[in-house]
């Protein structure tokens, strides 16, 4: 028999052992990276939506450089710090100049009210600086830039103070006027008429102060920048003015 001749042919074959795992990886597990990958992605994405909704570039590039310190991230220090040195710096000034400004503003109020000019003249604060807004009338015969001298020291005085008080600022005077041709055969243009009256306030200013010429600068608008549409009489004597706005030294347009 088949058995009797091969006797090993009955016996089981030997069981295949089972492969070795393989060893586990180094450092951190997968799904943390892509985590930690996610996570960084939608730091930029709401760091990107701000630098869209705010127009201080400086502020945001302090902002930029706190996230960067609190991510770890290494930075050349004389590179980096110097400019954020000077971009708070800046901030600062910025503060104390705005603080100054509204000073200014409540100080040319007070001098308003002492000197019952409400009708004539009023105090606004601006972004870049304080506005002192008179009307013509107050300064002018209709149709003249020859300054009523009474009325001038009673107003420009104030202007005068202020600026004796605060040497880092300058003033502009702005003249306007309500775009009717001007009747008098002096001045040909409303152009004309509204430079004027600016630079006569700025010669009154200077031959009774003693400050520098170069801390005043005179513009005439004519009628290009009313305030009220020149429809109505009313509307037009509101744009009839002289304009002094004080503003810093270092203020860029100066």
């Amino acid at each position: 028999m088949a058995s009797d001749k091969n006797p090993q042919a009955q016996q089981p074959a030997p069981a295949r052992k089972a492969p070795e795992p393989p060893p586990p990886e180094e450092g951190i597990p997968p799904w943390m990276a892509t985590f930690a990958d996610m996570v960084t992605l939608l730091l930029c994405f709401f760091v990107l939506l701000l630098s869209f909704t705010t127009q201080d570039i400086k502020n945001f590039k302090i902002l930029m450089g706190a996230i960067q310190e609190s991510m770890g991230v290494q930075k050349d220090e004389m590179v980096t710090n110097i400019p954020y040195a000077q971009t708070k710096l800046t901030f600062e000034d910025r503060k104390a100049e705005n603080r100054q400004l509204v000073e200014i503003g409540v100080r040319l109020k007070e001098y308003i009210r002492a000197k019952d000019l409400t009708k004539t003249a009023r105090v606004s604060n601006e972004k870049s600086g304080v506005m002192f807004r008179v009307s013509n009338s107050a300064l002018f015969p209709k149709g003249s830039a020859e300054l009523n001298r009474s009325e001038a020291e009673r107003i420009l005085g104030g202007v005068i103070e202020v600026l004796q008080e605060r040497e880092s600022y300058n003033c502009v005077i702005r003249g306007h006027t309500d775009g009717e041709r001007p009747t008098s055969g002096v001045f040909r243009s409303n152009w004309e008429l509204s430079a004027a009256r600016a630079a006569a306030c700025l010669r009154w200013i200077v031959e009774h102060s003693g400050l520098d010429p170069d801390r005043l600068k005179a513009v005439g608008y004519a009628s290009a920048k009313p305030i009220l549409p020149s429809t109505t009489e009313a509307n037009r004597r509101i744009n009839r003015r002289v304009d002094f706005f004080i503003l810093p030294d270092n203020y860029r347009t100066w």
